[in-house]
């Protein structure tokens, strides 16, 4: 490959995006808030960069794939070390973090003052589908942006969505992870009243499972509730944060959402509790310990 493509951001799904990059040949820079996480990037082919702006100066490609919005303030924007002040004309800048509507349109905004490009492509998917290259991006901006950042994400996922002007790929993705957290939060606290009513709950599961009614998602879901597997692929506190970053963009444009903010505080309350580190299904535990209610 020819493209050189700077990768901001080495968190647990971050080194599997950008270790997908390295193996398909695309030269990589890295960098990361903790040096330290780059190094099996390093020992891949991977050149490491001491802050976002070395990273982005003269590549072709800049993805950031951090945590909220102000972790992508602090890549994009800083006035010493922040990466947009790197990206040359012909430069692409792809936001790939989960992030608040009205976050990704001030970004934009910064962008075309500089006169810089960028698209917003958030994912669906965990760590399995980042490591196998079958996450799920949800596009927005230009269409000739989304069609120059293609052949980089078609290394990284199965499909690409380009979904309309930069900040519709946000709006999908809170819609995603929003439907998802519902579910998983509605599935939760209704295997604690079957367990509390002591009917049989792995059956009554694999019944309702065999109807329309369970989707997949909450069919695998109440599985793992089960079996107490809780090892994180979708930590509770970023399912939290999520919740959280939803409610900003609601506000921003006058939504009601109701149901997502009550399935929000579920997880701000296991987040509270001490669950913050599991898995989203870990998320059943606020009903399995004695209550007085």
């Amino acid at each position: 490959m020819s493209q050189t493509i700077a990768f901001l951001g080495l968190g647990a799904m971050g080194v599997r995006m950008s270790a997908r990059l390295i193996e398909a040949g695309f030269a990589v820079r890295v960098w990361n808030r903790t040096a330290a996480a780059a190094a099996s990037l390093e020992a891949a082919g991977a050149t490491a960069a001491a802050t976002p702006r070395e990273a982005a100066t003269g590549a072709d490609l800049v993805i950031s794939m951090v945590r909220d919005d102000a972790a992508s303030e602090a890549v994009w924007l800083d006035a010493d070390a922040g990466a947009l002040a790197g990206l040359s004309a012909e430069a692409l800048a792809i936001e790939c973090s989960t992030l608040s509507v009205p976050y990704i349109r001030r970004l934009s905004d910064d962008f075309a003052a500089r006169a810089r490009r960028l698209i917003d492509a958030p994912l669906l998917g965990s760590r399995p589908q980042a490591e196998a290259g079958a996450l799920i991006f949800l596009a927005g901006g230009a269409e000739a942006d989304v069609a120059a950042a293609r052949p980089a994400l078609e290394v990284m996922g199965a499909a690409i969505h380009h979904l309309g002007p930069i900040g519709s790929g946000a709006v999908a993705k809170l819609m995603g992870n929003a439907l998802f957290g519902v579910q998983v939060a509605a599935m939760a606290e209704l295997i604690g009243f079957a367990t509390d009513a002591g009917v049989d709950v792995p059956r009554t599961i694999e019944a309702l499972s065999a109807t329309p009614v369970v989707s997949p998602a909450a069919r695998i879901a109440a599985g793992a509730m089960l079996a107490g597997q809780f090892a994180p692929l979708f930590p509770i506190d970023l399912v939290a944060k999520d919740f959280a970053l939803l409610d900003a963009s609601r506000r921003e444009v006058d939504a009601r959402t109701p149901v997502a903010a009550a399935a929000g505080g579920v997880f701000a309350e296991a987040v509270r509790d001490g669950f913050g580190g599991d898995n989203i299904v870990g998320v059943t535990q606020l009903y399995s310990r004695p209550t007085t209610n």
